[in-house]
């Protein structure tokens, strides 16, 4: 394993951890500032801003339990592409609601900046509902 791939899959283990301890500021730091993040059934959401904004709705109104499986990671220069499988489960903090559990695949493009550090710049999540 190369140390580009080593570099991507600890972010992506940081990037579970923030959003298990619901620390946007990890996560922010882990994003370009043109990040984009594709939903399925959703418009894209661009840029940090964007994403902060809509972390903040849900920050505190759920444990989230993540583990995703790299199953590929391609480098060329300073892009890269990851595919993993993600399994999520956000459990409600207030009880007497619904546990919501979803996984699927997502292809992430990354970026390598000028200090050497990876960052997310495209994502396109395909998770779906799981019973």
């Amino acid at each position: 394993m190369t140390s580009d791939e080593q570099s991507i899959r600890e972010l992506i283990q940081t990037w579970l951890r923030a959003s298990a301890e619901n620390q946007l500021e990890v996560m922010l730091n882990l994003m370009h500032d043109d990040v984009i993040f594709l939903r399925q059934g959703m418009p894209p959401m661009r840029g940090k801003l964007h994403y902060a904004e809509a972390f903040k709705v849900n920050a505190g109104k759920f444990k989230i339990d993540a583990t995703s499986d790299v199953q590929e990671i391609q480098v060329s220069g300073n892009f890269a592409y990851c595919l993993t499988y993600l399994q999520v489960n956000m459990t409600p903090i207030t009880i007497g609601t619904s546990s919501i559990h979803m996984a699927g695949n997502v292809l992430s493009v990354l970026r390598k900046l000028d200090d050497g550090c990876w960052v997310i710049y495209r994502d396109a999540n395909m998770l779906a509902p799981q019973k």
